[in-house]
């Protein structure tokens, strides 16, 4: 990596603040920080949930599975780890083809796949999935994301970072803009996913949030403000 130091958070924050009607309406789009001890009271069946539609909203028309949604909700029992665990094959099979759900049998799979994901963490670790993810220290959060595409199913790449943020844990997330802006700024210069520069995006922004108070997540939108084409447009 290069050492030149990248660009001040000031003259980060200050361009994101001009482009997005200033710093009030910044500071409202940033959002607040992550809950730690709500994210620890969810219940399991929500982490599968929202690992599956994030797996079917890849490559997919979002709307579209949105709108099925309280159907998948009803077809695989709330999600409930116990109760998928239990389904045959045969009957996996069966709800793949249902009219009421987006049938692709390889997606589908993947929920009893990270249901067993879960359910394993339950035993091992003896403390619920959610208290696990909420425990794993966010100044090694790719580390996660690592353990999420060993050890579930489809939740490699962006799907397991937005997952997680949507369920509440402190993630930057490695957008296109985000991306952009980290190779120009010399923090990362090969491949975005590899063990290096993995490495590196997690030590900037470990930094700016030791600098900043900023959550992961906080910094990761303001580099995507301060970026790409997504200016406010004001009369």
């Amino acid at each position: 990596m290069s050492s030149t130091k990248p660009e001040s958070f000031n003259v980060l924050f200050s361009r994101a603040a001009k482009r997005k009607g200033g710093k009030q309406a910044l500071t409202l789009l940033l959002g607040d920080k992550n809950d730690h001890e709500q994210l620890s009271q969810l219940s399991d069946d929500r982490f599968l949930a929202v690992f599956t539609k994030q797996i079917f909203k890849s490559g997919f028309v979002w709307r579209v599975v949105e709108n099925k949604w309280p159907d998948f909700e009803e077809v695989f029992f709330n999600f409930n780890i116990e109760k998928v665990l239990m389904m045959p094959e045969e009957m996996l099979e069966r709800k793949a083809s249902d009219p009421k759900i987006i049938r692709n049998f390889n997606k589908v799979k993947t929920i009893k796949d990270n249901a067993q994901m879960i359910f394993d963490v339950q035993i091992e670790e003896k403390q619920s999935f959610a208290q696990f993810i909420a425990s794993w220290p966010s100044s090694n959060i790719v580390g996660l994301w690592l353990w999420l595409k060993k050890n579930g199913q489809r939740l490699g790449g962006n799907t397991g970072p937005y997952a997680l943020r949507l369920l509440g844990k402190d993630t930057f997330i490695l957008s296109s803009d985000v991306e952009a802006y980290l190779r120009a700024q010399k923090i990362i210069d090969g491949g975005l996913h590899s063990k290096r520069s993995l490495e590196a995006i997690q030590n900037y922004f470990n930094q700016l949030k030791a600098e900043t108070g900023y959550s992961l997540a906080q910094l990761s939108r303001l580099i995507a403000f301060a970026n790409g084409d997504n200016y406010v447009q004001l009369d």
